[in-house]
C-alpha cells in the first residue's frame, strides 16, 4: 500500500510500505476512506516527540471500511463503515473502565501514528478493534464524520467538559483554530451567555462569528474589560502557546474555570503570585473519545454545525501537499484539512441533510 512515512524531524514522503495485516485476535485491519491533519503531527515533524520513530505511518483520524477482523473481534465485521479513533482503549485496565482511554494501560492510549503505524495510509491496522471504533451512519458527510475521530471529542470532553460549561456563562475559548472553533460550536449546546473567540488571525476571527460566537477578536479591550471587571466563567486555552494559557488567567473571574486544550511544546509560565486568591480550578487532559457516540448522535440530529471547519480536501496521493497547507493556515486559511481515499473520490455517493433525531436524544445533554 501506499502511506505517508516519518523519515526525522522535517522529513516525510508518500512512500510504498507493506501492508497491514492481523498481528492480534483483537485487530482490524480498515480501508481508509477519509483521514486528516493533526496539530500533534506538525509537533511530530518539528520533533518534539521523540517517542516517534522514523519509518512510523503518520496519523491518528479516519473513517472508513472493515475488510479484515481478528479471531476475538466480535462487534464488527468486514463490510463495515466505521470511524477509526485517535485512542485505542482495551476495555480491561481500571482507567479503561472508568471510561478514560487516553490513559489506557493494556497497550492503548494515544499508539496510532505515534507508536506503531497509523491512519495517513491506504489501510492501517486498528488494536482492539471492537473498542477503538464506532459505526458511521452513511447519512452523515465523510468531511463531517472524520471529525468524530479526535476534533469534537477533544473539544467537548477536554475544553466544554473539563470547563464546567454552564448556562448562562460567559466563555472565552483562546485560538481559533480548529479545535478552538469546534470548542465554540460544542459550547453553543449549553446556552452560555456570551462565547468570546481570540486570536490573531482575522480570518479566522471571521470564521468564529460565522459559527457562532457571539464575539471574535485579537487580544485586546474586551480580555482587559473582561480582567479589570466580572470576568469570564470559563476560559479555555486552545492555542498551545504560552501566552495563551497567561491571557486565559488574565481572563477568568473568581471561582472561575481554566481548561487547558492547547498541545504545549515548552512551558508556560503560572502566575499564582496573582491566582491564589482567586479560586481558580485548572484542568489539564487527554482525549479519551469515550463521547464518540453521543456526539455522533447529535450530528446526526444536525445539531453540530461543523461543516465550515473543513476547509481543503485532497486526495490521498496528495498528503505533502495537504500537510504544507495544513502547517501554513493562517495564511492559506486552512482549517480542518481531509484526505479522501481514491474509492470515496469517485464512487461515494453522500447525503447532505441530518437524518431525524434517534428517540429520546433530542436537545439532551450529557456531562
Amino acid at each position: 500500500m501506499r502511506a505517508l512515512v516519518y523519515h526525522g524531524p522535517a522529513q516525510i514522503s508518500w512512500d510504498t510500505v507493506p501492508d497491514p495485516g492481523i498481528e492480534e485476535a483483537t485487530d482490524a485491519v480498515v480501508r481508509v476512506d477519509a483521514t486528516t491533519i493533526c496539530g500533534s503531527d506538525l509537533r511530530i515533524l518539528r520533533g518534539e516527540l521523540p517517542e516517534v520513530k522514523p519509518g512510523a505511518v503518520l496519523g491518528h483520524e479516519a473513517v472508513g471500511e472493515v475488510v479484515e477482523v481478528g479471531d476475538e473481534v466480535r462487534r464488527l465485521r468486514p463490510g463495515d463503515q466505521v470511524i477509526v479513533s485517535s485512542v485505542s482503549s482495551c476495555d480491561r485496565c481500571p482507567e479503561c473502565r472508568d471510561a478514560r482511554f487516553g490513559q489506557c494501560r493494556g497497550g492503548g492510549g494515544w499508539i496510532l501514528g505515534s507508536l506503531i503505524d497509523g491512519t495517513q495510509a491506504e489501510y492501517v491496522r486498528v488494536p482492539f478493534a471492537d473498542h477503538s471504533t464506532t459505526r458511521r451512519p452513511f447519512a452523515l458527510s465523510l468531511n463531517d464524520v472524520v471529525l468524530l475521530a479526535e476534533l469534537l471529542p477533544t473539544a467537548y470532553e477536554v475544553g466544554v467538559r473539563n470547563g464546567h460549561v454552564c448556562p448562562g456563562d460567559t466563555v472565552v475559548v483562546v485560538g481559533a483554530g480548529p479545535v478552538g472553533l469546534a470548542t465554540a460550536i460544542v459550547a453553543r449546546l449549553y446556552s452560555p451567555r456570551r462565547i468570546i473567540v481570540v486570536d490573531l488571525a482575522r480570518a479566522r476571527l471571521e470564521t468564529a462569528l460565522r459559527v457562532g460566537a457571539e464575539a471574535a477578536e485579537s487580544p485586546g479591550t474586551m480580555i482587559a474589560e473582561l480582567a479589570e471587571g466580572p470576568g469570564a466563567d470559563v476560559a479555555i486555552e486552545a492555542s498551545g502557546d504560552p501566552e495563551g494559557f497567561v491571557l486565559c488567567t488574565r481572563a477568568v473571574r473568581a471561582g472561575g474555570h481554566i481548561a487547558n486544550i492547547g498541545a504545549h511544546s515548552g512551558p508556560a509560565t503560572l502566575h499564582l503570585e496573582s491566582l491564589w486568591r482567586k479560586n481558580v480550578t485548572i484542568s489539564t487532559g487527554q482525549v479519551d473519545t469515550s463521547s464518540t457516540p453521543w456526539l455522533l448522535e447529535l450530528m446526526e440530529c444536525g445539531r453540530l454545525p461543523v461543516s465550515g471547519l473543513v476547509t481543503h480536501t485532497f486526495g490521498l496521493d496528495r498528503m505533502e501537499d495537504a500537510y504544507e497547507v495544513f502547517a501554513g493556515g493562517t495564511v492559506s486559511g486552512a482549517l480542518k484539512v481531509v484526505l479522501r481515499g481514491e474509492r470515496t473520490q469517485q464512487t461515494l455517493s453522500e447525503a447532505t441533510a441530518p437524518a431525524a433525531c434517534p428517540s429520546g436524544s433530542q436537545g439532551q445533554i450529557q456531562t
